[in-house]
């Protein structure tokens, strides 16, 4: 909303420079987005009549005027505006004066005839982006004034962006009585009389959706006159706030809801037919709006309706058919309250707004109408003239009144300072609350202008708001915070933070609401967690794996000509219990590599990343902690020869693989990069370190190859040998896999290194050798035996 600073102070003078009016409100919670002068600096401009005009003797297009400017004589000034006549009163610059495009006018000749000045137009003056010709002003404008001061172009607008709950603030009223409240400067309101009806014509009105229509007011006025001019005054009043002048009965409806808050809307009381009728649509009713868009009406709409045909959209636009033009003589006022709730959406569902929508579906005063409709009638008759008849009222479901009730101490509580009973009093009453004391407070009956106080804490948000949050002290929080250690067995998140960086992965940080698409593409997951409210359509579900933010930041830094890629996040994902269907969070560490496995070098031949690089990324997370990998065939978005399980311990804690080939053309990408997913919990536990001395003995190396099924891996030769316990085992590592000659096709030979070594004694033959024994026995249980 946008509003003049003048108008604001004829209702209230609180005496601020425009800077801080806006900085007061602003602060008070009504944020002023724009603060703007109405009209670009200038001066020496004067009003003048044009007493003659003859042609200029050189020059087709120009004119020779001698116009009044109140210094009792005339002067010659060359004009070349079309619309120049004898009798009009324009703007005068005089000499000296500097127009906003910088133009500095002084005395010459054009085309050898004397001109002392200048005849301006709305775009010369800097009023106007486009203009035919002179700026003619009414026949009254007194000669010699300054136009600045004629025009009250000295003024300031102020552009308002205020929350959907003040509602009450959409007008000049309720933005004066919050700046009264500000400053406690006395309110000056309009005065407001009834107008007494001459005529007995009414327009009978029927509510037959109460709960949707709490009250609807009717007026006829006979005889107007629809070409009477709006007065420039209250023309420059809509302008100012953002609405151009279309007659003066259309503009007095719009004057009215800018200064009052309560939308109107007037009919041809000619194109009636039998009573109005407040009713919701029937499914197919067509209307024809004033916007020249031609609507199908749903029954979850209200309208407004004669006995024949639907004649406005309540609350949002009126008709074509009923609308007053340049040929109606009578009129009728219609004046009501609709419950936000029916006319919320209706923008949406119908593609096109208004001012009255706007302020309906926020919430206008249900105490209003009254008061509105007899200042719109008093303005019509003192510009369009007719006869007013009396006002015809239906009534529907009003609201209920409230008592609020806010306590002293309640008060000082939440604000954090102490005010007395006196400083809430009448911080309540400069508000309009009408606060009643009671034994440990107020009680306030919440007007009908304030949809937005409902509990107590509203009114204490009142309170500071007219006290100023700048007034508070800055209190700070006094505190002892006792860090609790990590147990040994954990380590911080931080580690795998700084583990990955130092192999060259990036962190990153993505959405965790996501396209449905990939959860079903990428984790199989049908029936995700569903936002009730998604800020996009394709950010609708919540995430259970990592790997979609993941391949989108891949494909964004693609697009950027990065072909080496490394990328990780740490974050929760969210699931579905299967059983209960609670919501379960996860914490994840995901990766991805892509493109060479080294940075562009001299001393490393090329190659891209494959999945034993990122296999060496993820060992280095369990640095000192055994992990297994087994061959994964079904997960959705990896490759099914070229994926594993992790597991730990027994447990499968992640994934790892190339991603699926199917993906790999729908995301439109030349390599398969490598991606790993792991629980974040897995990662951070941690294996104790122990101690021990070194031993003062020799060890023993003993080399075994096995032969064993080709199906069988090397992790599971290796877990069978670990099943071997002895405190002279010092390490086991695999060092040799080979198939040939000698061995049979279905089969391979797995050579493996193992390190004995006593504490406290050499070992001899037989022990090493009865250890020997052990692994060859343990490594049956895989289907291996010594190789000859």
């Amino acid at each position: 909303m946008q509003f003049s600073q003048n108008w604001l102070y004829t209702w209230i003078n609180p005496e601020l420079p425009a800077d801080q009016l806006a900085h007061l409100l602003t602060m008070a919670g009504l944020e002023v987005e724009e603060t703007m002068p109405a009209a670009p600096d200038f001066s020496k401009v004067v009003i003048a009549e044009v007493k003659s005009v003859t042609k200029h003797p050189d020059a087709d297009r120009l004119n020779i005027t001698q116009v009044d400017i109140g210094n009792g004589e005339l002067t010659q000034i060359v004009c070349g505006a079309p619309n120049v006549a004898v009798g009009i009163k324009i703007p005068c610059c005089l000499p000296g004066a500097i127009l906003p495009n910088g133009l500095k006018i002084k005395p010459t000749k054009m085309r050898g005839q004397v001109s002392n000045g200048m005849l301006c137009s709305a775009k010369e003056l800097g009023l106007a982006d486009e203009s035919q010709g002179l700026l003619i002003l009414p026949a009254d404008a007194p000669v010699g004034m300054d136009i600045r001061e004629y025009l009250a172009l000295n003024d300031h607008i102020h552009l308002l962006k205020i929350t959907p709950n003040r509602a009450d603030c959409l007008s000049i009223k309720g933005l004066a009585r919050e700046v009264a409240a500000l400053t406690q400067k006395p309110l000056q309101p309009v005065t407001i009389e009834p107008v007494t009806a001459s005529i007995d014509a009414t327009q009978p009105v029927r509510i037959e959706a109460p709960a949707d229509c709490g009250r609807f007011l009717s007026r006829v006025i006979q005889a107007v006159d629809p070409k009477a001019a709006t007065p420039l005054w209250l023309q420059q009043r809509l302008q100012r706030s953002g609405l151009h002048s279309v007659n003066a009965l259309v503009d007095i409806g719009n004057y009215v809801m800018l200064e009052l808050g309560q939308p109107m809307h007037v009919f041809d009381a000619d194109k009636i037919n039998g009573a109005l009728t407040v009713r919701r649509a029937q499914n197919g009713e067509q209307l024809a709006c004033l916007n020249d868009k031609t609507v199908t009406l749903a029954d979850n709409t209200l309208v407004v309706a004669d006995q024949q045909q639907v004649l406005s959209i309540a609350g949002l636009m009126g008709g074509k058919d009923s609308s007053v033009t340049d040929t109606t003589h009578n009129v009728v006022l219609e004046c009501a309250w609709f419950t936000p709730e029916i006319i919320a959406g209706k923008s949406r569902q119908y593609g096109f707004g208004s001012d009255s929508s706007f302020r309906y579906e926020r919430g206008v005063d249900y105490e209003l109408q009254h008061e509105a409709i007899e200042r719109a009638t008093a303005l019509i008759l003192s510009v369009c003239g007719g006869q007013a008849g009396a006002v015809t009222e239906a009534l529907g479901q009003l609201p209920d009144s409230r008592e609020v009730k806010v306590r002293t101490a309640r008060v000082a509580k939440v604000l954090g300072i102490e005010l007395s009973a006196q400083a809430i009093g009448t911080i309540l009453t400069h508000l309009g609350l009408q606060p009643k004391p009671c034994e440990d407070g107020f009680i306030v009956t919440v007007p009908s202008f304030r949809f937005d106080i409902a509990i107590e804490v509203d009114l204490i948000e009142e309170i500071g708001r007219v006290y100023g949050y700048e007034n508070i002290p800055a209190q700070f929080t006094h505190g002892q915070l006792n860090m609790t250690a990590l147990p040994e067995t954990q380590k911080q998140s931080f580690s795998a933070h700084i583990t990955l960086a130092t192999r060259g992965y990036q962190e990153v940080i993505s959405y965790a609401f996501v396209d449905e698409a990939w959860e079903r593409d990428l984790a199989n997951n049908t029936d995700p967690i569903r936002l009730q409210n998604p800020i996009a359509s394709h950010m609708s579900v919540m995430r259970s794996t990592l790997f979609g933010g993941l391949i989108e930041i891949l494909q964004r830094n693609l697009n950027r000509k990065q072909n080496r890629v490394r990328l990780f996040e740490m974050s929760r994902t969210f699931r579905k219990h299967p059983v209960d269907h609670s919501f379960i969070q996860t914490p994840k560490i995901a990766g991805l590599a892509y493109g060479s496995a080294l940075p562009e070098q001299w001393s490393a031949p090329a190659r891209m990343v494959d999945f034993y690089d990122v296999k060496a990324d993820i060992a280095a997370l369990f640095y000192n902690r055994r992990i297994s990998y087994r061959p994964l065939t079904t997960h959705p978005a990896l490759h099914p020869g070229r994926s594993a399980e992790i597991i730990c311990e027994g447990q499968v804690i992640g994934v790892v693989g190339e991603l699926h080939p199917r993906w790999l053309q729908q995301y439109d990408l030349t390599q398969a990069p490598v991606l790993f997913e792991l629980s974040l919990n897995a990662v951070l536990q941690h294996t104790p370190v122990h101690y021990q001395s070194v031993s003062k003995f020799q060890p023993v190396f003993r080399d075994l190859a096995f032969i064993v099924p080709d199906e069988v891996s090397a992790a599971a030769l290796l877990d069978a040998l670990a099943q071997v316990k002895d405190n002279a085992i010092n390490h086991m590592t695999l060092f040799d896999v080979y198939r040939g000659q000698g061995i049979d096709a279905d089969m391979k030979s797995l050579a493996v290194k193992i390190r004995l070594q006593s504490q406290d004694h050499t070992l001899t033959d037989d022990e090493v050798e009865a250890i020997i024994q052990q692994f060859i026995e343990a490594a049956k249980s895989v289907n291996a035996r010594l190789r000859s």
